[in-house]
């Protein structure tokens, strides 16, 4: 089954220095897609091009994966401490996916917009409805694969998933895809071309700050 969606390619020069002026209202990107097509790595790599964002980690309580860094691609904590932050009401959303807990910290995106920074958030596309509801000014930008087989063989490889949950996750994913509408774009993900798929976030962000009327998000 082929995902892939007809739309103008955008691939400006990468920039590493602010669009706009220090006026410009802060963005906060809301960056989403199926398990397995390449959130994690397209963020790394926004990072190691130096990209000028807030990167806002998200915390949960599924085990650690090889190479993974606690306070670098997850916040993993116990669930009776996610529990904790869940009664606090300090997460901006949280989801049970896959029978582990996923939250979104809402003290990193509200200090980060307090000091004007573009702010990214990776959430599935589960969150990104959830956020939608709360934040509907935010922008919301959805990674596809190519195709279904494109993503299996993508969530095979990471040997981190039985064959039982690997068909979940390509169930799931088919209706995910579903979900188009809630987005404002839609990129797709080639393997091995992250850098064009940054351009493309890249293009996105310098639209939005071009907008005669700016999205203006409030927590």
């Amino acid at each position: 089954m082929t995902w892939e969606v007809s739309a103008q390619s955008l691939e400006p020069k990468l920039r590493t220095k602010r669009r706009g002026t220090k006026s410009s209202r802060p963005l906060l990107i809301v960056l989403s897609g199926p398990s397995g097509v390449g959130k994690d790595a397209v963020l790394a790599r926004m990072r190691k091009l130096g990209c000028p964002f807030h990167y806002v980690i998200t915390a949960t309580t599924r085990p650690k994966r090889a190479r993974e860094k606690d306070g670098m691609d997850y916040h993993f904590l116990s669930r009776k401490k996610f529990q904790q932050m869940m009664d606090g009401h300090q997460f901006l959303e949280w989801a049970n996916v896959y029978g582990n807990y996923y939250g979104v910290p809402r003290d990193e995106i509200t200090s980060a917009l307090s000091t004007g920074v573009d702010t990214i958030v990776k959430v599935d596309v589960q969150g990104a409805a959830s956020i939608k509801k709360i934040l509907p000014q935010a922008v919301f930008i959805l990674l596809m694969p190519p195709s279904e087989e494109e993503l299996g063989k993508r969530l095979r490889k990471r040997h981190s998933e039985s064959p039982t949950d690997l068909a979940l996750r390509l169930e799931k994913a088919q209706e995910e895809i579903k979900s188009l509408p809630l987005f404002d774009y839609v990129i797709t993900c080639r393997q091995n071309k992250l850098d064009e798929v940054v351009s493309q976030i890249d293009a996105i962000v310098a639209a939005e700050k071009c907008r005669v009327k700016p999205r203006i998000v409030q927590l």
